[in-house]
């Protein structure tokens, strides 16, 4: 019993940790310089065993506070690029804010020294609570507060918007959570960015690589403004200097200075510095603004997510508008389809624009055929890209309020710039695509009875044949046509005669149509049939019959081929002509107002239109003589065979649409909902379950030690469990040896872990006792409990346990969060009072002198 008492009294008058009592001789002439070379920010050399001075826990020193200062701002240089891909600065606030928001929550994370769990946890409620007064302030309460929408759109945004931004044609104005992209971005940026720069770094030599991980962030808010942007780029000079001279002067200022030179070599030294410094600004100026200037790809060069991504809709999905033209003729004739106004003389509602051509119909292109001429369609919100080759002086401001008109295809005047759909009762918003090429509008969800949208348009200037006699063709490339007829070429051929110009040759066919052609649309009052369709056959037939016989379909398909086989670039375009507008007034359209015309573009004009439809007027009867029928003799018929009773029963189908109905009524989780909880949810439920079985075993063997039989297993249960926890830390805990011996090679390690990490060493202590000191006064508590001869008391023992916890938290604050996060995954067991042999061999003879002293008492 002397021997722990001995080396407690050694102890005592020896405190080991180097820290806390420096010597007298190098460390305190070195003392004076460590302030300011803190101050720096550069980790100077250190003696063999001498620490570097640490700041009190979450303090932050100036030179990182620097560090911190030129990554925000390199980050907010990133978010600047966004600025293409928005149409107003509202992303501006989103993305700024979520950088500070970000840089925030990494702050009082190393502020209060949060682990990663709960570190998490905090940034993403602040990144809720803040991210509706930053990204949507149009949809929170009173602009600040959160609602409903506000999180919704917030989690939403986060998971889809990277989807969304890049077919959303630019400038992005829907949907409503778009802004929260830059707002996600610059917060997810920032977050990491402070946790590097508060508590990875410090804990490390600044080396450049070390320094430019920090750049790893900024440079992606970069990188993916240039991908999310349109081909025009935005200021690349001005931010690409910015960006470099500020990065470049940071890592040659921080990587560290000559901290042992003299003050003389210092003045000399960062004189140079500067020289230096100024250097690599002419430079990078330089050759940014340009060398730079030399490299930048032609805009039709640059690279671009939204000029990569298909688009979801896919208008071969769809019927041919052009396929159902008679539906509007023949069925729809008399209906109302829907009512405009905003209406001038000559308008026409534009329905759908077909510009390929495969021998059965005209059609929309789709993403497989698409070319730059034919355009694609991309989501789009309320504000309309520009539309090319466009000339336009006039404008219109139109609404349209549907009747017995359904479809996806959107009737629109001209080509829209602003189209504002109905929030109420259901918005559509996220459902609308546009061709701006074509001017082709679509609402995937489709638009029916009582639907009503108003929209601003250009309007196409109209041209006189003599003012294009010398304008060519816009060199526009078209989808190819195939299977056409030879002799859609051969009329082509005969019909332009002599004409030699563009529009000359274009206006003698469309001419030629008119004169020879007839108008019938196959009703029961037309005098003479006339078969729907627009295929090869029906084609070769329209030239092929003694009268040349049909409606708008047939001809402007049949004028469009005969176009592109000069040629020409022609698409038809379906829509309505309605008469007798009166401008200012309501106009209703119904079937009878369908119509389809062709449209050629002309360079420096845009696209003109051509109507080869002929007039109503008399078709000729065809002359040639009907052949005669002869009557047949009658034949007596069989008598009647009677059905039998079964065959008079009647095929029934039963209606389980109700049943489907109420199927789909039933309560189903929304598909944004269900990818968060897939997103959060699985890889919390991999982290949490290992962890709370874990958690168990370990509950359950501290729970065994602490309730052991004998006041000496208690005791020496804590030592154990003690030990169990610094193995499970990481540390080295030798095989043999005695409690005393363990604590101090333990201590050490400790306290090296510590320096190195930054970290006190008391953080686990009371009264300012490391953790090797309450470790050391475990382990003699130990050995006197187990080696005294007399049981211990329970005050006692339930001391030694408090000293193991103490000493277990002050080892884990000593390494690092990821050693923290595996030990929670690793578990240590050892068999209660196993020490070395001869310490074994102690514990029998001293419970042997126990139970022989009670004896002898008896």
């Amino acid at each position: 019993m002397s021997e722990p008492i001995d080396d407690r009294t050694v102890r005592a008058a020896k405190p080991a940790p180097a820290p806390a009592e420096p010597s007298a001789g190098t460390t305190r002439r070195k003392k004076p310089k460590m302030p300011k070379l803190s101050r720096s920010g550069a980790r100077p050399p250190r003696a063999p065993g001498v620490p570097a001075p640490q700041l009190p826990r979450g303090t932050v020193s100036a030179a990182t506070w620097r560090d911190l200062a030129v990554v925000t701002a390199l980050s907010l240089v990133g978010v600047w690029g966004f600025a293409p891909a928005f149409g107003d600065t509202g992303y501006l606030l989103a993305g700024i804010g979520g950088v500070l928001v970000g840089t925030g929550a990494g702050y009082l994370s190393h502020r209060f020294r949060l682990n990663a769990f709960v570190t998490a946890l905090g940034a993403i409620a602040v990144y809720f609570i803040l991210g509706s007064a930053l990204a949507m302030p149009g949809y929170a309460l009173f602009a600040v507060l959160p609602t409903l929408q506000t999180l919704r759109g917030l989690a939403l945004g986060s998971v889809f918007g990277w989807a969304d931004i890049v077919t959303l044609a630019a400038p992005v104005g829907a949907p409503d959570y778009i802004t929260v992209l830059p707002y996600a971005a610059g917060w997810l940026v920032g977050l990491v960015s402070a946790v590097l720069v508060l508590r990875w770094m410090p804990r490390h030599d600044r080396t450049p690589l070390r320094l430019a991980i920090l750049l790893i962030g900024p440079i992606l808010l970069y990188v993916m403004g240039v991908l999310i942007g349109t081909q025009t780029p935005f200021l690349a000079t001005l931010r690409g200097i910015a960006f470099a001279v500020v990065a470049l002067v940071w890592l040659g200022w921080r990587k560290g200075s000559a901290n042992n030179a003299s003050l003389q070599e210092r003045k000399g030294l960062n004189r140079n510095k500067l020289i230096g410094t100024a250097i690599i600004v002419v430079a990078a100026t330089l050759v940014t603004g340009l060398a730079g200037s030399a490299l930048v790809p032609a805009p039709e060069s640059r690279f671009v997510l939204r000029e990569k991504v298909v688009p979801p809709f896919d208008p071969e999905d769809y019927p041919s508008p052009l396929a159902g033209f008679r539906k509007y003729t023949k069925d729809l004739g008399e209906s109302e389809l829907m009512t405009v106004t905003g209406l001038k003389a000559a308008d026409k509602i534009r329905l759908a624009v077909m510009d390929t051509y495969d021998g059965r119909l005209w059609d929309v292109a789709g993403p497989e055929t698409q070319t730059g001429g034919s355009g694609s369609f991309s989501l789009v919100g309320e504000r309309m890209p520009d539309a090319p080759l466009l000339v336009s002086e006039s404008s219109r401001s139109v609404t349209v309020s549907v009747g017995a008109y359904s479809g996806v295809w959107v009737p629109v005047v001209g080509y829209p710039t602003k189209l504002t759909l109905p929030t109420e009762p259901e918005d559509k918003t996220q459902d609308l695509r546009y061709n701006a090429a074509t001017a082709t509008t679509v609402l995937t969800s489709g638009v029916d009875k009582g639907y009503s949208y108003s929209f601003d348009a250009q309007i196409q200037d109209v041209y006189s044949d003599e003012a294009l006699k010398n304008v060519p063709t816009a060199d526009v490339t078209l989808p190819a046509v195939d299977k056409v007829p030879d002799v859609v070429t051969a009329k082509a051929a005969e019909y332009v005669g002599t004409a030699t110009t563009p529009v000359a040759q274009l206006r003698e066919i469309e001419r030629q149509l008119k004169a020879n052609g007839f108008l019938s649309h196959g009703l029961a009052s037309d005098a003479v049939p006339s078969r729907a369709g627009h295929g090869a056959d029906r084609i070769e037939e329209l030239f092929t019959r003694n009268q040349m016989i049909g409606d708008e379909e047939q001809f402007a398909a049949a004028f469009a081929l005969m176009a592109r086989s000069l040629g020409y670039p022609a698409r038809v375009v379906m829509g309505f002509a309605p008469e007798n507008i009166e401008e200012g007034a309501e106009v209703t359209i119904t079937g009878e107002d369908i119509t389809a015309w062709v449209e050629v573009p002309f360079e420096g004009v845009g696209w003109i239109s051509f109507s080869p439809t002929p007039d109503e007027k008399e078709i000729p009867q065809d002359q040639n003589p009907k052949p005669k029928t002869e009557p047949q003799p009658q034949v007596r018929q069989p008598p009647r065979a009677e059905k039998q009773a079964e065959d008079l029963l009647t095929n029934v189908d039963i209606n389980d649409s109700d049943d489907e109905k109420k199927d789909d009524d039933a309560f189903e989780l929304p598909g944004w909902l269900v990818a968060i909880l897939w997103i959060v949810g699985v890889p919390l439920v991999l982290y949490l379950v290992p962890l709370l079985v874990i958690a168990l075993i370990k509950s359950r063997r501290r729970k065994r030690r602490r309730e052991a039989a004998t006041a000496d297993a208690r005791a020496a249960g804590a030592w154990d469990e003690a030990l169990d926890s610094f193995t499970e830390l990481g540390f080295s805990v030798p095989a043999v040896g005695t409690r005393g011996m363990l604590a101090r090679d333990l201590g050490t390690q400790v306290s090296s872990h510590a320096t190195a990490q930054g970290e006190s060493t008391d953080a686990g202590a009371s009264d300012g006792e490391d953790a090797g000191t309450v470790l050391t006064r475990l382990a003699d508590g130990a050995d006197e409990a187990v080696f005294a001869g007399v049981d211990a008391t329970d005050e006692h023992v339930d001391g030694l346990w408090q000293a193991s916890e103490r000493s277990s938290v002050a080892a884990a604050a000593a390494v690092g969060w990821w050693r923290r996060q595996l030990s929670r995954f690793r578990v240590s067991s050892r068999k209660t009072g196993s020490t070395t042999g001869s310490t074994r061999q102690a514990a029998h003879k001293g419970r042997s002198r126990r139970r022989a002293k009670g004896e002898s008492q008896k």
